[in-house]
């Protein structure tokens, strides 16, 4: 479905063109001045050097050819050139059926349907999730969601970090706690136990603990690297705790996800590739991409037209170990086997663009990937306290997500439970449904890449640009719409009409920017569109309802249009927050 912007420029360029003028300057804007038009065309100064003529002539020439017009119920050419325009209210009325009629409400999915693969999360196992996986976890799955709106084939993956030096510490500090664990016992040949020897709450301790001691005993660093290379060697004992540390973690780490309302389709991580690394290092030589630099394997990415320095990227050490490189460069080969997609997007911390650029950069040189797949670098700023400092707690340590999260939770609780009587397990599950929205909004109606801060206090109001504001604006016309039919109405077959007011008029405009906004945000990777978008909406929803008395109108025609203007509205508003991943409740 065209965007009505579009359709009104065409009106216009017709209008140019009837009057002997080039059509292309017949662009119409939303207008700058909304106290004195809807649109605005600023063709007529565009075409006066042009066509030698004062702008103002232009103007009122094609004024005169729009008199006739189905789009504008008012065209006023205004000095020194401009064209101030009003559209007709029936014109978009007609927009808005063929809007309520359409199952994406007018958005044209992708002609050419991508497959894109979208990493995020990226959590180690056996540690807690903190703050600091939040915005990856939020912003990630918002693109995964508006990506699939849009009509492309999206797999998300988790990309877990569960193959390094973690695990070969929480090895080493079980061996020291329970050293007659079956799993150490080397002449073993039998099947191991399927219940794992530790809860996740041991696990969380048991790493930390192991860390520590690795940094104050060489000794202790030095077993858990000889640990981890077991690990990864196959020893079958190291293997069978591999797996339980794993199945443990995951468990947990869903749990919180599922808090979060994220999901992923993939649960891989680096331990899926490591077996593929000894061939692809393999390639990389005979293919003459790679060369030794002081006893490591680099590849240089270097380009001629680089104004910063771009240093080589390392794919084995010194030593002959692997690296995060080697990793990521092994899962883009494997994601190209087995997926082959058209682009794979990285939603990560944006100081770590260098090392990105490095691992793109090599590749495509290596032609890990094809010419046209899109490697995109999605980097997102810091999430900071009010001081300004990254997130802290009151202690100054990391917060632990599931932490934040209950404490927003409860702050949600007694707000809802503050000036009202509500039954207690409904006002946990409002407040859990609100409170998810505040931090989700919270951090999505940034723009990605630039920091902000995290304020508990502004983003649980219900004023304001907040996520509670957006779900007590749905919840509002619930309400209303419950109400209708307490009365006797029915929401079945109701029918948009022509507004009656320029709260009812604006309403219906801000619903028609729905495909051009969700464009924009495919486009760009954007979230922050849909945000800035539901939060228009919902002030125009709000001006009209305070102005109109929709359950009191006598005129059952009329009411019966206004019943279909809010269903259309809730329905748009209950679309975007999905595709930012939280939903509303009923009740508030």
């Amino acid at each position: 479905m065209k965007k009505l912007l579009d359709l009104i420029s065409e009106e216009m360029q017709q209008a140019f063109e009837a009057a002997g003028y080039d059509k292309e300057l017949g662009k119409v804007s939303l207008s700058n001045r909304p106290d004195l038009c809807e649109y605005q065309c600023n063709g007529a100064m565009a075409g006066a050097k042009k066509y030698k003529k004062a702008p103002i002539m232009i103007a009122n020439e094609v004024a005169e050819k729009l008199a006739d017009s189905k789009v504008f119920s008012d065209v006023s050419a205004v000095a020194p050139g401009f064209l101030n325009l009003k559209v007709k209210e029936a014109f978009v009325t007609d927009y808005l059926r063929n809007m309520r009629a359409d199952k994406k409400f007018g958005l044209e999915e992708a002609k050419e349907p991508k497959k894109i693969v979208i990493d995020y999360g990226g959590p180690n196992v056996a540690k807690p999730l903190h703050v600091g996986h939040l915005r990856s976890a939020i912003i990630g799955e918002s693109i995964k969601r508006i990506n699939r709106f849009a009509g492309h084939e999206v797999i998300g993956d988790i990309h877990l970090g569960d193959w390094g030096l973690q695990m070969g510490l929480i090895i080493t500090e079980l061996q020291k706690r329970q050293p007659d664990l079956i799993y150490f016992d080397e002449n073993f040949e039998g099947d191991y136990p399927k219940e794992p020897p530790f809860t996740i709450s041991e696990l969380e301790e048991i790493y930390p603990t192991a860390s520590k001691k690795s940094k104050e005993d060489e000794n202790y660093k030095a077993e858990a690297m000889e640990a981890t290379f077991k690990l990864q060697s196959g020893v079958r004992g190291y293997r069978a705790l591999w797996n339980h540390i794993l199945a443990v973690s995951v468990a947990d780490l869903k749990r919180n996800y599922e808090n979060l309302n994220v999901d992923f389709d993939l649960w891989k991580g680096e331990s899926s590739v490591h077996d593929l690394i000894p061939d692809m290092v393999a390639y990389m030589k005979d293919g003459g991409y790679a060369r030794i630099s002081e006893g490591a394997l680099v590849v240089d990415v270097k380009e001629e037209t680089d104004t910063k320095e771009i240093p080589p990227c390392m794919i084995l050490k010194s030593d002959g170990a692997s690296l995060y490189n080697t990793t990521d460069l092994a899962t883009i080969m494997e994601r190209m086997k087995e997926i082959n997609p058209d682009e794979i997007i990285y939603v990560v911390d944006k100081r770590q663009e260098l090392y990105f650029e490095q691992v793109f950069r090599c590749a495509r040189k290596t032609k890990l990937v094809k010419p046209e797949t899109e490697l995109k670098f999605l980097g997102f700023g810091t999430m900071n306290g009010k001081d300004g400092k990254p997130f802290k707690t009151r202690e100054g340590g990391v917060m632990r997500l599931e932490n934040l999260i209950k404490e927003i939770n409860e702050e949600m609780y007694k707000k809802i439970t503050e000036n009202r009587t509500v039954e207690e397990e409904e006002a946990r599950k409002t407040a859990q449904v609100v409170a998810l929205s505040a931090v989700k909004y919270g951090d999505l109606s940034n723009q990605a890449s630039k920091d902000y801060i995290f304020d508990i206090d502004r983003f649980i109001s219900f004023e304001g640009d907040t996520g509670p504001y957006i779900l007590y604006t749905i919840v509002r016309i619930k309400s209303i719409l419950n109400k209708y039919k307490e009365q006797g109405g029915s929401i079945e077959g109701v029918e948009l009409q022509d507004a009656v007011s320029e709260s009812e008029k604006a309403l219906m405009l801000e619903i028609t920017k729905f495909n051009s906004m969700m464009e924009a945000a495919v486009e760009e990777i954007a979230p922050h569109k849909i945000c800035a978008y539901i939060y228009d909406l919902a002030n125009a929803f709000n001006r009209f309802y305070h102005e109109t008395k929709i359950l009191a109108e006598e005129d059952k025609e009329k009411q019966k249009g206004w019943v279909a203007l809010l269903i259309l509205t809730r329905d748009i508003l209950e679309t975007c927050i999905d595709l930012l991943g939280f939903s509303a409740p009923e009740r508030m």
